[in-house]
């Protein structure tokens, strides 16, 4: 899709954050405090992301979570913005930026996939939608 038409699909901060890697400000996520069953899924493309058995309160200030989804839609770049070396993770589908993966998460991973709210939409088991 062309950058217009994303700009016409998402709101600014969806925008900002999906396609352009911003990040949304810690703690003010819709999906933080979400607890229920389900799986998250890209918010531009709905493409399977995380499930809800995977999500983990790090305290940190957006949902985590210490697994992909087998299927792998989850991609991983170099990201050396802001001073810092870090690993970006976008969605392999349609290279929606998501947040970072680091090395701090629980076992069995020790992964934490830390991943904006607004790059997400939950889908409960009981077909509930709530957008990140």
């Amino acid at each position: 899709m062309s950058d217009d038409k994303w700009k016409q699909e998402l709101s600014e901060e969806e925008y900002l954050v999906c396609r352009q890697a911003h990040t949304e400000r810690p703690f003010t996520g819709a999906l933080l405090d979400e607890t229920r069953d389900g799986i998250y899924v890209c918010k531009c493309c709905n493409a399977p992301l995380f499930p809800s058995d995977t999500k983990f309160d790090a305290g940190c200030g957006w949902p985590s979570f210490y697994k992909q989804l087998d299927d792998g839609n989850v991609d991983y770049r170099e990201d050396v913005s802001h001073g810092m070396r870090r690993v970006e993770i976008i969605c392999k589908q349609c290279d929606s930026h998501l947040g970072h993966v680091f090395p701090d998460g629980p076992e069995p991973t020790g992964q934490r996939y830390c991943v904006n709210s607004v790059s997400m939409t939950f889908k409960s088991d009981n077909d509930e939608v709530v957008k990140g």
